[in-house]
């Protein structure tokens, strides 16, 4: 049994040094992208802000026909575009959707210290830039356009339809972090004196909580996996980081009403890392005529990556359904 077969059925390789997430064959990256049917590119990008980000995209292959959407992408804290995070747009790809991401500020390849995002809005500005070239590009200007965010990725696809909800077809919100959960959010008083260390050493990695990725991937073989990505932050969150998600998340359960954009949300039952019940209030909320709400029974936060193979299809069932439905109407209306 090879590597990623072991990984299919929800184990994971001997090898205690993974070079990739799906094990170490093929040890090539592009080697894989081919057995799975699929084309990858990797280039570094300037934002406008100065800032050197690492970009990605998973394309349909070359002899497909024209990709049906554009899905742009944004990973959660702490996560990066090249290890687990890149098994959905190889599916999405699979099913002739070409995908892009990046790696946020201070995240995998891009510059910054590691974890320090003190100010969301300036992450928006690179995703929206970003997301802007795709748009531009001869090869994919015509193609409808869809968010995809997980966890605090989603916070941002949200501020980012707030900017222009025209510019986008939908988006795909999975475990969105409009609220960070009390399991997980520091207890008074200690927010309130962290934010008053915040405004002399923002950088400071010292808020007391728990193990993200333990309270976010259900089976036990993956957290070894995800444990391995030799890019992921070990770390304490840093005080800037977490006061600006406070202010981003305190802000979006404000205007959970002002969302317009079509939309699916993806929740697990279970998720002690972000709320829910605040995706529910999205979906009740929200002013979108196009809505959809998914709750899996049991499942955490880590819906496309840290639950059984069996749930994970379930997931990326429901997404990729959504998806083509609304390109289906699309065709349909033109």
């Amino acid at each position: 049994m090879g590597d990623d077969a072991a990984l299919q059925e929800g184990g994971c390789p001997n090898d205690k040094n993974l070079k990739n997430f799906w094990g170490n064959s093929p040890e090539d990256e592009d080697a894989y992208f081919e057995q799975q049917g699929v084309r990858g590119t990797r280039s570094f990008r300037t934002s406008p802000r100065g800032l050197t980000l690492f970009v990605r995209s998973w394309l349909p292959p070359a002899a497909a026909p024209p990709p049906r959407a554009a899905v742009l992408m944004v990973h959660g804290y702490g996560n990066d575009v090249t290890w687990t995070f890149q098994a959905t747009p190889i599916f999405l790809a699979q099913h002739g959707f070409a995908c892009f991401a990046f790696d946020l500020e201070g995240h995998g390849r891009s510059a910054g210290l590691r974890a320090f995002v003190p100010d969301v809005d300036l992450v928006v500005d690179d995703a929206i830039d970003y997301f802007d070239s795709v748009k531009n590009d001869p090869l994919f200007s015509g193609l409808p356009r869809f968010l995809y965010g997980e966890s605090m990725g989603g916070a941002i696809c949200l501020l980012i339809q707030f900017r222009d909800p025209a510019a986008y077809q939908g988006a795909v919100l999975v475990a969105p972090m409009c609220k960070i959960s009390d399991k997980v959010r520091p207890a008074w008083p200690i927010p309130q004196v962290l934010s008053l260390v915040a405004r002399v050493m923002p950088t400071l990695p010292i808020v007391p909580t728990a193990d993200i990725m333990r309270k976010s991937v259900r089976v036990e073989a993956k957290k070894a996996v995800a444990e391995m990505n030799p890019m992921r932050y070990r770390g304490k969150p840093r005080l800037g980081t977490v006061l600006d998600l406070l202010r981003v998340t305190d802000c979006l359960n404000r205007k959970l009403g002002d969302v317009r954009i079509p939309f699916i949300v993806l929740h697990g039952s279970e998720d002690a890392v972000t709320d829910p019940e605040v995706s529910q209030a999205l979906y009740r909320e929200a002013r979108s005529e196009d809505k959809a709400i998914r709750i899996y029974d049991g499942m955490m936060h880590s819906l496309l990556f840290g639950e059984t193979e069996e749930n994970i299809a379930a997931v990326r069932r429901d997404i990729l359904a959504w998806l083509e439905e609304r390109c289906d109407r699309r065709v349909e209306i033109q």
